[in-house]
């Protein structure tokens, strides 16, 4: 990581045979961590010879981070036979100041017929998702779910290249061509004193 970058909770800034942990740092392991969201910085190795410390400058505002729980909207970036990999973009109705990575996995993409989900009947790539954070997975990637009524695609553009509209729990429409396309659809809420 280079000096400056803005860096996570838990973030791995270096080796502690290089360097020496600063503030904002831990040591764990023979690696140096990141233990509050900041910007990275190394100090210049001091006179006696010794490693360069790392350190990093806490944010006066601390960033959204997702957290178990946490109703998040990310797009898919890519659909395979076993889960959708997403970037999650905003936590609530707040956007991310870094980018996070999410899965849904075949087995929570909705809560019943698990055994019958086929992921490319579901999600698309560039597919617009609401999804509820189960866990932190791997690497900054957090596992999600789509398995309630209200999660699940909320926009989505068809082959022909136009927005869809949701026909049904598992479907979308393009309304210039007429064509159905399947899709895990979220059930979203009526706008106040729309019609019913």
């Amino acid at each position: 990581m280079a000096a400056g970058e803005l860096v996570c909770v838990g973030d791995r800034l270096g080796n502690t045979e290089q360097h020496a942990p600063g503030p904002g740092t831990y040591a764990r392991n023979g690696f140096i961590h990141a233990s509050v969201v900041g910007a990275l910085l190394e100090a210049p190795p001091p006179p006696d010879g010794g490693p360069a410390a790392l350190s990093v400058a806490a944010r006066a505002a601390q960033p959204v981070v997702p957290e178990p729980g946490a109703v998040v909207t990310a797009k898919v970036s890519q659909v395979t036979p076993t889960g959708a990999h997403c970037r999650i973009l905003c936590v609530g109705p707040r956007a991310l100041d870094v980018e996070f990575k999410g899965l849904i996995r075949l087995p929570d993409v909705r809560a019943t017929d698990v055994d019958r989900v086929v992921m490319s009947d579901c999600f698309r790539p560039g597919d617009v998702v609401r999804a509820e954070v189960v866990s932190l997975g791997d690497a900054r990637s957090y596992h999600l779910t789509t398995a309630r009524n209200e999660l699940g695609v909320v926009h989505a553009t068809s082959m022909a290249g136009n927005v869809m509209v949701p026909v049904s729990w598992a479907s979308m429409r393009d309304p210039e061509t007429q064509r159905e396309e399947r899709r895990k659809v979220a059930r979203v809420a009526a706008a106040p004193g729309a019609a019913a």
